[in-house]
């Protein structure tokens, strides 16, 4: 696919960088605090930018972000949470083996201006002895080998100016200035970062600020208009902007939501609240249909990126009275953010959503709903987040900051990129995981539509030229009768396993289910059916067409899984309710023909 008509710049393959020797350097000698980013040439960058709402690579492949955060930066450690328990490395390894492809990292403006200082102190936050290569250390060293080790292992990274002070609770404040640091010094700080990592594209993204907010009777609080007033969001979001495009015009840059916006008719002037929209700090960007970002010639580098919660973290309105995904699309979503997506203004990336499962219903039908419209449409993510000390939410991993928990990233997992049954990273030449990876692929690897939604027979524009494995005059081996939307394939008896796993809470269950071809030839189309026990009854699924009559539920193949190779894994799963028992179904069929069950 090519550019929009109205991005005139050119683009060029810029030189990697922290690759090959020059990331194995990088690992093995410390950084000097003034020290660029070293840099080695290699045939593919991995620069993202924007067509319409999707995020693409330079090539115009559509992509997927689908990350976590980890915090700790932005603290008055001024380092990664957990290094006081675990190691650096091991940490990382994990992330991209677990499938997160881009890592979001909070910091405070404050540890910006002292890295630009020359100030960087040696991290107290971090136990040497399981960490015995970060002896000495400054947090920017640190921060600096997290770089080299996410290209080691196919990670890409997002920067997030979390707050404007080093300090645990420093997100609280409303606004990008207070103390000592100043608007001035906000952009000094995007500047001098954007300068040192220009021409290295493991850092790919950076969210201008995180979570302005400040309801109408506040003050300071931030406000989304036209002006260019000091508190005026959408115009430190777009200057901020500009400023780091003109030193790198390939980093994508994420403009937030703020909490309110006036209703038609009321001034920001008004102290009524009740004359105000609200939801979530950073999540409402009703503001861009009338006063949209402006980054001038670099407008295909922008993503808006709001935030949503559960009501284990606030009670908000709408968690009062009944709620379904349909209903929060309609009346939560749609209204604050998710109608830049359905219009085609740009592209999204929700920078912070998660929290506990499996304590609160409600809680687990919210985030089940968000999840799966984020999978239906593509949109991008970060969940909040690795840590387990997070307050309010709890972390992918326990509290020994080495196990993850394996309710919660259950829940996570079919919302993370995966394609042929191996997760995806955003490097074109390290597999998600490193170069030894099994689980992970790099993106040379993946085809150009990841969209399950994007069937050629569902949509007369999508022109089969533009994909060569859509094209059997483009490869050879790309057989028509192999096309997912043909007649399912004849499995042979015991040909295929099934590996069912229910994670249950009060009267509620999600369930993942693993479906291998273990016979020698792919199929094209596929359909898994399987009867469940009585009293337990299927609400929705994800990564198929899902139906139940009776207590026989099936699930056919979405447009983009339909061909199952030889040997290969398809994932799917659903989301139930039962009354009391979640037994297994005793025996699954893949196209009319019995499977085993691992």
């Amino acid at each position: 696919m090519s550019a929009p008509v109205s991005v005139t710049r050119r683009r060029t393959l810029r030189a990697r960088v922290v690759a090959g020797i020059a990331a194995v350097a990088a690992l093995a000698a410390p950084l000097a605090v003034a020290a660029a980013s070293p840099v080695a040439a290699a045939p593919t960058s991995d620069w993202l930018h924007t067509q319409g709402n999707k995020i693409v690579d330079e090539s115009g492949k559509e992509v997927w972000l689908t990350g976590a955060n980890w915090f700790g930066f932005n603290a008055t450690e001024r380092v990664f949470h957990g290094l006081w328990a675990v190691n650096l490395e091991d940490v990382t390894r994990s992330m991209a083996e677990h499938g997160i492809n881009i890592v979001r990292v909070p910091i405070s403006t404050q540890l910006l201006l002292e890295w630009k200082a020359g100030k960087a102190a040696v991290s107290s936050g971090v136990n040497t002895y399981v960490n015995p290569e970060l002896v000495g250390k400054t947090s920017l060293e640190v921060f600096d080998r997290f770089l080299a080790l996410s290209e080691k292992y196919g990670l890409k990274v997002m920067l997030d100016v979390h707050s404007a002070e080093a300090d645990n609770a420093g997100h609280f404040h409303p606004v990008w200035w207070k103390g000592t640091v100043t608007v001035d010094d906000f952009y000094s700080a995007w500047e001098w970062v954007t300068a040192r990592y220009k021409n290295n594209d493991t850092l790919v993204a950076m969210d201008i600020k995180n979570e302005p907010h400040g309801t109408a009777n506040s003050s300071p609080r931030a406000k989304w208009d036209s002006s260019t007033d000091q508190d005026n969001f959408k115009n430190l979001c777009q200057v901020t902007g500009r400023k780091i495009l003109a030193i790198n015009p390939n980093v994508l840059i994420l403009c937030e939501g703020i909490e309110v916006y006036p209703k038609p008719g009321v001034s920001w002037t008004s102290t009524n609240n009740k004359e105000f929209y609200g939801t979530w700090w950073g999540g409402n960007l009703r503001g861009v249909t009338d006063h949209p970002v402006d980054l001038g010639a670099n407008q295909d580098q922008l993503v808006y990126s709001p935030h949503d919660y559960g009501p284990l973290v606030f009670e908000q309105d709408w968690f009062q009275k009944p709620f379904t995904k349909a209903t929060l699309e309609a009346d939560v979503w749609d209204p604050n953010w998710l109608f830049i997506h359905k219009k085609n203004i740009a592209p999204l990336l929700v920078g912070e959503w998660g929290g506990r499962v499996g304590q609160d219903e409600r809680q687990d039908r919210w985030m089940t709903a968000l999840r799966d419209l984020m999978i239906e449409r593509r949109i991008s993510h970060t969940f909040w987040s690795l840590n387990p000390n997070s307050g309010d939410t709890g972390g992918l991993l326990l509290d020994d900051w080495k196990t993850w928990d394996s309710a919660k990233y259950e829940l996570l997992k079919p919302g993370l990129w995966q394609d042929g049954g191996k997760f995806v990273g955003l490097d074109h030449q390290v597999k998600l995981g490193g170069a030894s990876s099994t689980t992970g692929k790099s993106l040379s690897e993946v085809g150009d539509r990841p969209d399950p939604t994007d069937d050629p027979t569902q949509d007369p524009t999508d022109d089969p030229t533009q994909d060569p494995t859509d094209d059997p005059t483009q490869d050879p081996t790309d057989d028509p009768t192999q096309d997912p939307t043909d007649d399912p394939t004849t499995v042979p008896t015991g040909s295929c396993t099934v590996t069912y796993q229910a994670n249950a809470w009060s009267t509620g269950m999600s369930v993942g289910v693993k479906v291998k071809n273990t016979g020698t030839s792919a199929l094209s189309g596929w359909s898994l059916q399987f009867t469940l026990p009585a009293g337990q009854k299927l609400e929705q699924g994800w990564s198929g067409t899902w139906s139940q009559s009776g207590q026989t539920v099936t699930v056919t193949n979405a447009a983009w899984n339909g061909t199952l190779a030889a040997g290969g894994t398809v994932e799917v799963g659903f989301n139930g309710t039962h009354t009391g028992s979640t037994t297994a179904p005793s025996a699954f069929t893949l196209n009319g023909a019995a499977c085993t069950t691992a």
